[in-house]
């Protein structure tokens, strides 16, 4: 990026930052502000610091996934999703061991926690919880017991290794590498009625379980916004998929982008900061062979020789895209990377297996959650998001 670009983009995140905290306050003099809430997104942290990430936002009354919920129920709540206010200015206090900490949000309403880890921390855990409270925000009304509780991801001592996954079109449908079919799958859906790709649940359930006892964790990256989150960890939980720390897009205008980071810029960003955080740790890398994962994911091999012991692509391209990816699959084998690309969770599942990852008695489970996922759909919306439907 240019001089002249970056200044444009500075001037820019600064008039668009100044509206917001204008338009904030206005709204809130008006009356025009609804509740507050509190979005605590997953933190990590290790012994030494704790990290965690969230916004305040005015609540839209998004309803909670059901089974029935039709097509239009489904677009209202990703409209409010989208349409959210976010609140600049707000003040927090977090509560990290026996400190008490304050917080301020940005002009986007995010918030951000990066602390020593309290001397209270025990090891036993995978989650710990840092409770919230919204103390003030701009304008006339003052907030009430407006709560939540941040959970910060710390491995344990055990952890055998780390997985760093995609989400889009790796554990869920999106497709996105066809722009209508995204937006259908994206807006049309909830946590209910969103595909998951057959038997992920198991086998991830078996990564994070490993062969040794302690739990290994998991975080994933998507170029979704953080718009969504919600719906992600709503369908996380429908699916009995695993959670941990997602790392998602901010849309808008900052120093660096007009809208959003690009793909590469996204991905190899968070992925470095996973690695750079865990430096004892090797990572495995899952992601598809629609966009640019197999790229990536070679370079961070390359960049961190011997971290990456391996890498699993799910096959959702052509043969000429097949092609491309046996040339990454040979640059890995030559930094240490065992780069696979796999038809379905069962390859993977199989490989993981004979490596160690994962112990063989997991195989009939993931078998049989694959086999579950891949029954026809009997809701009318997910009829609608089937990928084999068009």
């Amino acid at each position: 990026m240019t001089d002249w670009q970056h200044v444009l983009l500075h001037f820019a995140n600064n008039v668009e930052e100044h509206f917001d905290t204008l338009w904030t306050r206005l709204i809130n003099r008006l009356g025009w502000m609804g509740p507050a809430q509190i979005v605590p997104y997953m933190g990590f942290g290790t012994t030494e610091t704790f990290y965690l990430k969230g916004r305040v936002l005015e609540d839209k009354g998004v309803t909670s996934a059901r089974d029935n919920d039709t097509i239009w129920q489904n677009l209202l709540n990703m409209y409010r999703r989208y349409n959210s206010n976010e609140i600049s200015n707000a003040r927090l206090r977090a509560t990290v061991g026996d400190e008490v900490i304050e917080l301020e949000t940005n002009a986007e309403g995010f918030f951000e926690l990066r602390h020593p880890t309290p001397p209270s921390f025990t090891p036993d855990h995978l989650w710990h919880d840092i409770p919230l409270e919204l103390t003030r925000f701009p304008g006339e009304r003052q907030p009430e017991n407006v709560r939540a509780t941040g959970q910060v991801l710390v491995p344990p001592p055990g952890a055998e290794f780390g997985v760093i996954s995609d989400i889009d079109d790796t554990v869920v449908h999106t497709d996105a590498a066809n722009l209508l079919k995204m937006a259908r799958n994206v807006f049309l859906n909830n946590a209910r009625t969103r595909l998951p790709f057959e038997g992920v649940a198991a086998f991830y359930q078996a990564l994070q379980k490993g062969t040794k006892g302690a739990l290994n964790p998991l975080f994933y990256i998507t170029s979704s916004s953080w718009n969504i989150y919600d719906l992600l960890v709503d369908f996380f939980q429908v699916r009995g998929i695993p959670l941990g720390p997602l790392f998602m897009v901010d849309l808008g205008l900052t120093d660096d982008y007009f809208l959003s980071p690009s793909h590469r810029q996204h991905k190899l960003g968070y992925i470095r900061t996973v690695l750079d955080t865990y430096p004892h740790l090797p990572f495995i890398l899952i992601g598809d062979s629609g966009q640019r994962d197999p790229e990536i994911y070679l370079e961070v091999a390359q960049a961190y020789p011997g971290r990456i012991p391996a890498v699993y692509i799910r096959d959702v391209a052509d043969d000429r895209r097949d092609a491309q990816v046996q040339d990454y699959i040979q640059s890995a084998a030559n930094v240490g990377t065992e780069m696979l690309l796999v038809k379905d969770t069962a390859a993977a599942s199989l490989h993981a297996t004979q490596k160690g990852y994962i112990l063989p008695e997991t195989l009939p489970d993931i078998s049989q959650d694959r086999q579950q996922d891949q029954k026809a759909p009997d809701n009318p919306v997910e009829k609608l998001l089937d990928p084999k439907s068009v």
